[in-house]
């Protein structure tokens, strides 16, 4: 076929496997393989099978275990080892992540007279996914910020420090494009009332045991496997690897409404964003307790774009199909 004048060629189609491939919201596969062109993941499977299916170009070949790409749903400090997306209050100058622009506007009449316009234009403004953290203290404030997150179709963040969930509910808040982080110890009521809203909430650490049994969505708040393992130790449950681990990847991603969709994170399959990170799990262990135990990153895939080179024993092979 003839490429028209001043079209691009496609992208290369590249496979990344490994003795190990976490999919999460399909079972592991030994010997798997992901295939990559572009920003977007084309097929996940038995590394033979892909093979034989694709045009592969080149194989970058990696030890340990391919997993999507972390999710931090409130970054408070330096990314996470394998942390592809995250939720910053303020600018970021990364490939991958929400900007929640911060609200605190302490009074209703400020908010009126310049800044509700000045979010209004910030908003319209910015180039990447955006959202509000709304810290304002006015209630008035929040039940604004509440009718124009879901007029403008924005996403929005509240700290459980500064208001409680009935606070925030009737304000309008809660919601299905709402995530909450830092919580405290919440009571029964308030945990019912997240999951009838919706509502996930991101944990640094702490006895999530109340949340797990009664199915309030998860995601980590902060470095991911860090706090995953936090609230591993604080927990009294058994069998908890799994959940956190969907919690720190395909849980983030609901909480900053990305888990769906073409382009969607936090899992890998077709359509998804070739979000990758490769940990050194090397040893046979469970692949659920080996990431809790913090195991290197060997290196990460966010957009398709590898960052950095292939080090810590990966394998590049060209035409390998």
């Amino acid at each position: 076929m003839t490429r028209g004048f001043g079209m691009r060629p496609p992208a290369p189609v590249i496979l990344h496997s490994a003795p190990l491939v976490l999919p999460v919201a399909a079972p592991p596969l030994r010997d798997g393989a992901v295939v990559v062109r572009g920003e977007r993941v084309l097929q996940v499977g038995p590394r033979p099978d892909l093979l034989a299916l694709f045009p592969v170009e080149e194989e970058i070949r990696w030890p340990g275990m391919i997993t999507p790409g972390l999710v931090d749903a409130c970054r408070t400090g330096p990314l996470g080892p394998g942390v592809t997306w995250a939720a910053d209050v303020g600018e970021h100058d990364r490939p991958g992540g929400v900007t929640y622009l911060e609200v605190g506007c302490a009074s209703e009449q400020a908010w009126e007279e310049r800044e509700r316009d000045a979010l209004i234009t910030a908003l319209r403004e910015h180039a990447g996914p955006v959202g509000v953290a709304a810290h304002a203290a006015d209630p008035q404030v929040l039940e604004d910020l509440a009718v124009l997150a879901r007029t403008f179709g924005f996403r929005l963040m509240a700290d459980l420090r500064r208001r409680s969930p009935a606070v925030l509910d009737e304000a309008g808040v809660l919601g299905p494009h709402c995530h909450l982080t830092r919580p405290g110890l919440l009571g029964p009521g308030e945990r019912k009332l997240l999951r009838l809203r919706g509502c996930s909430v991101a944990l640094p650490g702490g006895d999530a045991s109340a949340l797990v049994e009664e199915g309030n969505p998860i995601a980590m708040g902060g470095p991911p496997l860090a706090a995953a393992r936090a609230v591993r130790q604080a927990t009294r449950l058994t069998r908890l690897e799994r959940v956190l681990v969907e919690a720190a990847t395909l849980g983030g991603a609901r909480a900053l409404g990305r888990a769906a969709g073409p382009g969607r994170i936090g899992t890998l399959g077709p359509g998804s964003r070739a979000d990758l990170a490769v940990f050194d799990t090397r040893g046979g262990r469970h692949p659920y307790a080996a990431l809790l135990d913090q195991p290197p990153v060997l290196g990460t895939v966010i957009g398709g774009a590898l960052t950095p080179a292939p080090s810590g024993g990966a394998e590049r092979r060209e035409e390998a199909g």
